[in-house]
């Protein structure tokens, strides 16, 4: 096949998540129906910590296949077309979606609307929320002033207000209030603003003590704790549990305490990767972990994929009008901002007010 100019990409092995490198390749030319599309930017954070650890167990790893031991860490980015061999999709647009963390990606490419899918062999087992991309300028969701929030936020929003909208779907199974871990992540907080929005409903913040004085100041959740803390919480109040910490330690410290008035355990996230464990003999519901398109396809199939659209579309839009209060944005470019990146994120020692983009050229 023929070869042009190389192009970089950032891998991680999956058998060690500390160890890293760029590939170096050659840029293939493109078949008939496929598309190359130039990164524009990323955006990084601890979910994508979560996609590694979880990428074996839901196939993260499957997005852009990578030679073993090494994998590709999907990233929510924004690309514009820069070269197209299909016959109906042009040259120019913008799109937001799944990338890897590359300086571009070339996909088997089918047109959805005024956009496309990913339609590789390879995707074939994905949920479509993977595969399809977005058209930024007729996006009702994007906002220009706000790219970067909007990449940093909108991926993890969408998988905030399903949850949301699961748990209220089933009467919080009789649960008065919410705990969610790891109270700081951009996970979390879009789930608060949504938890916020459910009125008689309280919500309950735990993170570090590093981190409290952040998490207070969202005014997002109805109480913040420690993860020490949740002996101190009333064990008797039916209560539920969204995890997006993945810790053993906190899951059963939070088992152990509401017992059998622990209605419901979600697990969504891992930014505790290194403390996960299992979850036999805890006390109270088994967890259950929260799979996006599941929810997606429900009320997709329920009230139609229109008015599903227009509902996140007005939650998303809430969340991004307080952004200015709280987030703040880093860029980081080239390997090497893309690595420094990685580390921090992967070592826990990101600050939660900080929302990091990256691109590979810089």
């Amino acid at each position: 096949m023929p070869q042009t100019a190389g192009m970089q990409t950032f891998e991680v092995n999956r058998q060690d998540l500390r160890d890293t490198r760029i590939v170096d390749a050659d840029r293939v030319a493109l078949e008939p129906g496929q598309i190359r599309l130039k990164l524009e930017r990323f955006a990084f954070t601890t979910n994508n910590i979560t996609y590694a650890v979880a990428g074996d167990m839901l196939d993260y790893w499957g997005f852009f296949p990578a030679e073993a031991p090494f994998g590709r860490v999907p990233a929510m980015g924004l690309a514009t077309v820069a070269e197209s061999a299909h016959p109906e999709i042009s040259e120019g647009g913008r799109y937001f979606g799944f990338y890897p963390m590359a300086d571009e990606s070339v996909i088997a490419a089918e047109p959805r609307g005024d956009a496309f899918c990913d339609v590789g062999p390879h995707r074939a087992n994905h949920a479509a929320v993977y595969t399809h991309f977005r058209n930024t300028a007729t996006d009702p969701t994007f906002r220009e002033n706000q790219v970067d929030e909007y990449l940093l936020l909108w991926g993890m929003f969408m998988t905030s207000f399903l949850v949301d909208d699961y748990i209220d779907d089933n009467n919080f199974n009789g649960a008065s209030q919410t705990l969610v871990t790891s109270a700081s992540s951009k996970t979390s907080i879009s789930l608060a603003s949504c938890l916020a929005r459910r009125e008689g409903h309280k919500a309950i913040g735990l993170t570090s003590e590093r981190n409290r004085a952040f998490v207070e100041g969202l005014g997002m959740y109805d109480q913040v704790i420690t993860y020490d803390e949740v002996d101190t919480l009333d064990a008797s109040i039916p209560s539920g549990v969204v995890d997006m910490a993945g810790s053993a330690t906190v899951r059963s410290s939070v088992h152990g305490h509401f017992t059998d008035n622990l209605m419901f355990s979600i697990a969504v996230g891992a930014t505790h990767w290194e403390d996960q464990g299992g979850q036999a003999d805890l006390p109270g519901p088994t967890p259950e972990f929260f799979f996006a398109p599941s929810q997606t396809a429900k009320r997709s199939k329920e009230w139609g994929a229109e008015v599903l659209a227009n509902k996140i579309a007005e939650a998303f839009g809430a969340l991004l009008d307080t952004t200015d209060h709280w987030l703040t944005v880093e860029h980081h470019d080239g390997p090497e901002g893309i690595e420094s990146t990685y580390r921090s994120l992967l070592e826990g020692q990101a600050d939660p007010a900080t929302g990091y983009t990256c691109s590979m050229d810089g």
